[in-house]
């Protein structure tokens, strides 16, 4: 058989090859392979059991029926053993191993393999993430959307889909009256620009305190985003500025993850777009007046039959509903798009939920293609106290001053274990271990769950952490040029004879479960699945290099053992990138 890149979807087809064989048509068939445990082989069906319960038959005897229909390419290239009542175990041979290895020796077979296999290729996403507000500058609050969403970005992108990154920032709304109001007034020239983002957020809390006091000040700062909303010039101007401000500092932080974003579409785009919602939901009966509000009810729903989707408030303001359903049209006339991924945190599910329960009646009444809409939702990041991360007097933790943190942290572990780098080399380590660190103790995590941030944790060597994973990769690098030998160079294992050592063979195995690894990220959309095969990866290169010296005198064993090494780099490196981080070749 030639060499498939997920050996888990080719059992599943040979599978569903052999139930259409034996006519199981009585009730669905579904193989549900998954990674096995290792003591019991490499991948386990369990699809057999409850058929045979349905179908009130014996699951031993179907089992062997089953194991008897299997195409001979499949049991040329595993074992298959049948276990209990009825679950099937798979164990590539030795030599299906090697094919593998063979066959998927760079990026781009990867990338080709994953391609082949994975459901999403071919359709286009929205992946809509990151989304702060201009005027302010981004925390600790903003990490989590921006490098989960850029994973998932990396990963559909790896999978065949095409990928639009939309960062969908807050750059509309009342606060900019009470903002440019005080901007007017109390602007310092000096402290604009020196740092803008400061000065913005010094003004926003002037003006919001002072109409909070002074009835005449809210008075006028109502007048001043009345002037904006209607055209004003002078008040665009400032507008505008503040904007392209926020979005040059934005940039430096996502400069730092390795993000460009395709389209920086805000809420004022939509601005001129909210009025055709507005009125095809009234006409088409979803939505009413209620309190002088325009809303839609979603009755048959048991959480929001009495909690209406505000879409416009009663002074005729728009919100982030009005905008968020004009976005959603927008991208499937637009960009045609086929889903729209929402990196946004837990807290807001319910908004999440109406605007999808509207959406899809909107979108069914009209006719209109609805595409599929996930809300990749995201714990929070907590002290050590258990309470959300600030600082000690209260406040949000900048982002940047986050990242400045774990660059010195990570700085003062390289020089403690990388003395003899020169010093310019020393800090753009530190730079990316620093970094990283803060990426992969994100997306290490369940995205769903929140987690502590914990410094000792996080910048170590030891566990799961960006900084053990970095030094594999670095240490593999290191093997090769202590050899002289390119790890990408055919040549240095063309030699390799078949696989012989216990710790060769786990090892082999391992690499070969990277492409259901992907499936299993790229399906849940949850970033740790790999993140925890990256790890358990390493570990067993670890154990094989411990227990199976590479730079042996004879040639076939060294180049088997140099493949090993390269394939480990080759995927490590992958996935690494996939998860958005930068690697080293030295550390």
């Amino acid at each position: 058989m030639s060499v498939p890149f997920n050996f888990a979807t080719a059992i599943e087809a040979a599978l569903n090859q052999a139930a259409a064989q034996l006519g199981l048509d009585a009730a669905p068939f579904a193989p549900e392979v998954r990674t096995a445990d290792a003591r019991h082989g490499d991948f386990q069906a369990n699809g057999v059991l409850p058929y045979a319960k349905r179908t009130k038959q014996n699951p031993r005897a179907l089992a062997e029926q089953v194991v008897a229909a299997l195409p001979a390419s499949l049991t040329d290239a595993f074992e298959v053993a049948i276990a209990g009542p009825g679950f099937l175990n798979f164990t590539c041979r030795p030599a299906t191993l090697e094919s593998w290895l063979a066959t998927y020796a760079t990026e781009p077979s990867l990338r080709e393999g994953a391609s082949a296999t994975q459901p999403e290729s071919g359709q286009t996403f929205i992946v809509d993430y990151s989304s702060p507000n201009t005027a302010k500058q981004m925390h600790v609050g903003h990490l989590r959307s921006a490098v989960i969403g850029e994973a998932m970005c990396r990963l559909l992108e790896f999978g065949g889909a095409k990928v639009i990154r939309d960062n969908h920032i807050g750059d509309w709304g009342t606060g900019f009256g009470k903002l440019i109001w005080a901007y007017k007034r109390h602007l310092n020239a000096d402290a604009l620009a020196q740092d803008p983002l400061e000065e913005f957020e010094r003004l926003y809390k002037l003006g919001n305190k002072t109409a909070d006091e002074d009835e005449s000040v809210l008075e006028d700062a109502r007048q001043e985003l009345v002037n904006l909303q209607s055209g004003n010039e002078e008040n665009l101007a400032i507008w505008r500025h503040i904007n392209e401000v926020s979005l040059a500092a934005f940039q430096k932080i996502y400069d730092q993850f390795g993000i460009t974003f395709d389209h920086t579409l805000g809420e004022s785009f939509y601005n001129d777009k909210v009025s055709q919602v507005y009125a095809e939901l009234t006409d088409l009966g979803l939505a009413e007046i209620s309190e002088g509000a325009l809303v839609v009810f979603h009755p048959e729903h048991p959480r929001f039959s009495k909690q209406p989707f505000l879409i416009r408030k009663s002074d005729g303001a728009a919100n982030y509903a009005s905008t968020d359903l004009a976005t959603i049209l927008y991208r499937v006339e637009h960009f045609q798009a086929d889903g729209v991924i929402y990196v946004i945190d837990s807290r807001q599910g319910d908004h999440c939920q109406q605007l999808f329960l509207t959406a899809e009646k909107w979108f069914a009444k009209t006719n209109r293609p609805l595409p599929r809409l996930e809300h990749t939702s995201f714990g929070t990041v907590l002290g050590e106290n258990g309470k959300p991360l600030k600082t000690r007097s209260g406040e949000n933790i900048k982002l940047r001053d986050l990242l400045a943190e774990a660059t010195e942290r990570a700085a003062q572990l390289v020089a403690s274990k990388s003395a003899n780098l020169p010093p310019a080399e020393q800090q753009a380590v530190a730079a990316i271990v620093g970094v990283g660190s803060v990426q992969y103790a994100d997306l290490s995590q369940n995205r769903s769950s929140d987690y502590v941030f914990s410094w000792d944790k996080m910048i170590s060597l030891e566990g799961n952490t960006a900084a053990y994973l970095l030094y594999a990769v670095a240490r593999i690098h290191s093997i090769f040029r202590k050899l002289d030998t390119d790890p990408s160079a055919a040549a240095a294992t063309a030699a390799a004879t078949p696989l012989v050592t216990a710790t060769e063979v786990t090892l082999a195995r391992k690499l070969t479960k990277f492409p259901e690894a992907l499936r299993a990220t790229i399906g849940q959309l949850r970033p740790h699945t790999l993140c925890l095969y990256l790890y358990e990866l390493a570990g067993e290169f670890s154990a094989f290099y411990n227990a199976d010296k590479v730079a042996v005198d004879d040639a076939g064993v060294r180049a088997r053992r140099l493949r090993l090494c390269a394939r480990t780099l080759l995927i490590l490196e992958t996935g690494l990138n996939l998860l958005g981080l930068r690697t080293l070749k030295r550390m």
